[in-house]
């Protein structure tokens, strides 16, 4: 993986490479899983913010977990913007569900922080859903939650102002790295154009938003770096209860 900028292994013996710069890992539901595999071998790999960690359209048979950091998972809209599908926490695992179907991946996987993942052979994981029941119901239950999630934020998106789109984004991106105990979620890790991708809308409406939101005194922040300073009012932006000019 060229994007890896340490790799080492937690068990000796582990020389297998993980996901390669080439290939990809897709997730379309979030097993989030304490300590099924805490105690398995694993190759550890960090990335820098930026770094690709996974492309799409390749067969793997690799799965990670986010050890630390957060990654996130794009795609490509028809008209040629980038489209942020979602911010994987500490503790998500990417690349899950095609191991277990042995399909190709669709979605391209970045560091949205300084980040390390840990690497596992999918044969574990398909051991894991064949002996274990409540392991099935685990990712079953995941998948259904994940749909449930995509198909709220289509329809809010639908439905809302980009400023309330953007106030339930840093809401909901404030959730995600809050699942750091490092990090109490107020301070968010995102740069301009990953946010404007992550809606999706134009950089320079999303700026005009931000500006207004530092100009109430609701965030603050800069180069990459936004500061939740109100919460209660970023929540009423999201409500459309409250319109910052």
């Amino acid at each position: 993986m060229d994007g890896a900028t340490h790799a080492s292994d937690r068990r000796a013996g582990i020389g297998k490479p993980a996901i390669s710069a080439n290939g990809g890992i897709h997730l379309n539901s979030r097993i989030v899983i304490d300590d099924e595999f805490l105690s398995c071998r694993s190759s550890v790999r960090r990335f820098r913010r930026g770094e690709i960690i996974a492309g799409a359209g390749v067969l793997v048979d690799t799965f990670a977990r986010v050890h630390s950091g957060v990654v996130s998972a794009s795609t490509m809209l028809p008209d040629g913007r980038e489209f942020i599908v979602e911010i994987i926490p500490k503790s998500g695992l990417i690349g899950e569900l095609e191991v277990l179907r042995r399909q190709t991946l669709s979605l391209e996987y970045r560091a949205g922080s300084a980040c390390e993942l840990h690497f596992f052979e999918g044969r574990l994981l398909r051991d894991m859903y064949a002996s274990d029941p409540c392991f099935r119901e685990k990712v079953f239950s995941r998948a259904l939650a994940r749909i449930s999630e995509l198909e709220l934020r289509i329809i809010a998106n639908a439905a809302s102002s980009l400023q309330s789109r953007l106030a339930s984004t840093l809401l909901r991106l404030s959730t995600v790295y809050g699942k750091d105990a490092a990090n109490s979620g107020d301070e968010l890790t995102i740069s301009q154009n990953d946010l404007a991708a992550t809606l999706p809308a134009s950089r320079e409406k999303v700026n005009q938003c931000l500006r207004r939101l530092r100009e109430g005194k609701i965030i603050d922040g800069g180069q990459g770096k936004i500061r939740i300073l109100n919460r209660k009012a970023l929540e009423a932006c999201a409500n459309g209860a409250v319109s910052v000019k």
